[in-house]
């Protein structure tokens, strides 16, 4: 039921007059009424929220998306395209979150703000292109009767490639592959750091170090990467004529579907190969680079640990090394303390009991899988966390096949979290424990030496569990020099290295000097 009706709301949105629509619904209590400012063009549809935010918070749309007890109080609805001075209304039949329902917001003082997310290419609420409205301080109160009116008058500019600076160098180039599957211009980001003195020794050439950020991190990261006092800093531009010297590359956390991980995948469309063919050429020849497959490594953190280790194992030969830290799932037995492939649900256990996402270093439970899909359900179109552009609806898109309406097939119901087996079998080709496993005769070789794996015991994610699935896996087969370490006590993103200590080991295996 679910795929029909998110179908059709694809298929037939812009024909949908949403106040129409509502047209004999209560209009009853506390409701907000959007409208387009007469002075913007017409907008095409997408997804309408609404931020309540207490206290002296100016900007409610920089809260959009957060979990926790904390979360801010938002609603959301599909939106028509709509006209200039037309609007939308958001009522008690909106998807709200972090509540049950729009009944149990508590009266008081709020910045409120309408935000309405429109960039396909980039999916987030604060994308370029999308509207926002001035924020608006009101008192709410369930049951008042007056609706709050709200206008759509500020848009975010377009997107500006930053200028060049210092070491660091920022590119877009338009992808023929991946403007080809989707039908569209789509375009690569990357921020490049060059290495020491590479304007003045012109005739050198450097190897190329791979960097991945964690989940949804901008290529921009390069500029907080090297600033001043940083660890990275003082390794990358490091006096000792033994410290390596390479360019390093910071690949873009942000597509259609949210991080696009950097794979091929069913809805992202070839990632992976674009990266490869296009990307990775055009920095090597661009600054300089050795362009060969020795003198190309990859490093990351959480979605950057995951993604080193698939580049790495997905194109062995085309890399040298993988440096990752908490990667995300690596055996899907484990994705997170969901069993995709033995589990019934992705919100609980055998038992009944909730799925914790996220815990505490003491062992308290953060926020559950509910919570935090019902967040990713209230941001998707069609009120699905397929299509929320964070955490899970990316690993949906990265991970799952394509549906023949063009959307990624849920691999769980959104409201019941029950899993469905036909889509979780797609999902083994991004298993990289099972990858290894099947492909183990052809891969062992290529890969000798060039996997490390850093995780703590106490990953706020629980991603030590699927490391230590892989560390059986890898223990049951002859040796190929991967190396896996635990930090005890330690949670998200430990990292048992110095960013000296793995410029090093990068060095040594690439010949950097």
């Amino acid at each position: 039921m679910f795929r029909t009706l998110l179908t059709l709301f694809v298929a037939t949105l812009g024909a949908v007059d949403l106040q129409a629509g509502q047209a004999g619904q209560s209009r009853q209590g506390l409701r907000f009424e959007v409208t387009l400012d007469p002075s913007l063009s017409p907008q095409p549809p997408g997804r309408l929220l609404v931020v309540m935010a207490p206290g002296d918070r100016v900007e409610p749309r920089r809260l959009i998306g957060r979990t926790g007890r904390n979360a801010t109080p938002t609603l959301a609805v599909d939106a028509p395209a709509l006209a200039p001075g037309a609007g939308a209304t958001l009522d008690a039949t909106a998807a709200v979150f972090p509540m049950e329902t729009l009944a149990e917001l508590e009266a008081g003082e709020y910045h409120v703000q309408a935000v309405l997310s429109l960039n396909r290419d980039l999916r987030s609420p604060g994308a370029p292109g999308n509207l926002y409205s001035e924020p608006l301080r009101v008192a709410l109160d369930p049951s008042q009767t007056e609706p709050v009116r709200l206008a759509l008058t500020r848009r975010i500019p377009d997107e500006q490639v930053p200028a060049d600076e210092g070491y660091l160098r920022f590119i877009r180039i338009r992808s023929d592959l991946l403007s080809e599957f989707h039908d569209r211009p789509i375009y690569l980001r990357a921020g490049i750091i060059l290495p020491r003195d590479f304007d003045q020794e012109t005739e050198r050439r450097y190897p190329l170090r791979v960097h991945i950020g964690g989940y949804g991190d901008r290529y921009t990261a390069v500029r907080s990467m090297m600033r001043p006092g940083s660890a990275f800093r003082d390794a990358w531009l490091a006096q000792d004529d033994d410290a390596p010297r390479m360019i390093l590359l910071h690949l873009d956390g942000a597509g259609p579907y949210g991080d696009p991980y950097q794979v091929n995948s069913a809805s992202n469309g070839p990632y992976g190969d674009a990266v490869t063919r296009e990307l990775i050429p055009y920095v090597e020849q661009a600054f300089r680079g050795v362009g060969a497959p020795q003198a190309r490594v990859l490093d990351g953190s959480s979605t950057g640990g995951w993604v080193s280790l698939a580049l790495q194992i997905f194109y062995a030969d085309f890399f040298n090394g993988a440096w990752a830290s908490c990667p995300d799932g690596v055996d899907f037995r484990a994705f997170q303390l969901v069993d995709i492939y033995n589990g019934e649900s992705a919100f609980v256990d055998e038992r009944g009991r909730e799925l914790a996402s996220a815990r505490n270093r003491n062992g308290s439970i953060r926020f559950t899988m509910r919570h935090e899909v019902r967040m990713e359900n209230l941001l998707g179109v069609g009120d699905s966390w397929t299509m929320s552009g964070r955490q899970w609806g990316a690993w949906n898109a990265t991970y799952g096949p394509r549906g023949e309406d063009g959307l990624p097939v849920p691999l769980w119901d959104p409201d019941t979290g029950v899993i469905d087996r036909s889509v979780a079998r797609s999902w083994e080709q991004y298993d990289l424990r099972l990858v290894l496993e099947r492909n183990w005769d052809a891969l062992a070789l290529r890969l000798r030496g060039k996997l490390s794996v850093w995780v703590g015991e106490l990953d706020d994610y629980y991603l030590d569990n699927a490391v230590r699935l892989l560390d059986e896996f890898l223990q049951t087969r002859p040796s190929i020099d991967a190396r896996i370490v635990y930090g005890a006590d330690r949670g998200h993103c430990w990292t048992g290295i110095s960013q000296a200590e793995m410029m090093r080991e990068m060095g040594e295996r690439t010949r950097a000097r």
